[in-house]
């Protein structure tokens, strides 16, 4: 689990007014705190900081540090609001997170071994995934960055499911709770499609000899 420090300060001047002159002031980020026993907690987030922690993709999937006027809360970020067209943050959504209460998260999942994968390398097929990231629970202490699925040894004709993912200790797939049908495939490893196959090819030179004709009259 990466780790993760902001600054904030708690916002008194609510209202979209305010949050207009916070955004053209250039230093801070609306946003607001909830969850838990305490009341949802409007605050501005030093924006230098939380721009640069935006930038990486564990950001998203961890238990982060947050600094409100010098009183430290455990938050994870559960959404972000952005500019239509500009590259910037609106407001942002931050989550208390109780360390003795699991939270359900989605994190990014990891294909590793594709370069020495016996379905690609060997057998010369194709990588499909079907699935970027999954939804897991754990205790905040056990949340991972990422999960890595391993295709070295996936062969060709081979599909991937949740089901066959390695899980850290204390982290459960919330898909497959839910029963097996929820096993969902996450990648496959299938032959290339061919093309300009013989069949593709007499319907070029039929159509090449019907173009002829219709020149010739």
């Amino acid at each position: 689990m990466s780790d993760y420090t902001l600054n904030a300060s708690v916002r008194n001047d609510l209202g979209k007014g305010a949050s207009r002159r916070l955004r053209r002031a250039n230093e801070q980020v609306p946003a607001i705190i909830y969850g838990g026993e305490k009341a949802p907690q409007p605050i501005a987030v030093d924006k230098t900081s939380f721009y640069k922690a935006l930038e990486d993709e564990a950001f998203f999937s961890s238990v982060i540090n947050l600094q409100v006027d010098g009183q430290a809360q455990q938050v994870v970020v559960r959404d972000l609001q952005r500019h239509p067209y500009k590259p910037l943050i609106t407001h942002a959504d931050f989550l208390r997170v109780d360390a003795t209460h699991e939270i359900t998260m989605r994190v990014p999942l990891h294909v590793v071994g594709e370069e020495q994968s016996k379905g690609i390398k060997d057998e010369g097929g194709e990588l499909h995934v079907l699935s970027n990231e999954v939804e897991i629970s754990c205790l905040p202490k056990d949340l991972p960055d990422f999960l890595e699925v391993d295709i070295t040894e996936t062969e060709l004709g081979t599909t991937l499911h949740l089901s066959d993912l390695s899980v850290p200790a204390g982290v459960t797939l919330v898909a497959l709770t839910h029963g097996a049908d929820h096993d969902n495939a996450i990648l496959s490893i299938t032959k290339p499609k061919v093309r300009g196959t013989e069949e593709d090819e007499e319907g070029g030179e039929a159509a090449e000899g019907e173009e002829g004709e219709g020149s010739a009259e």
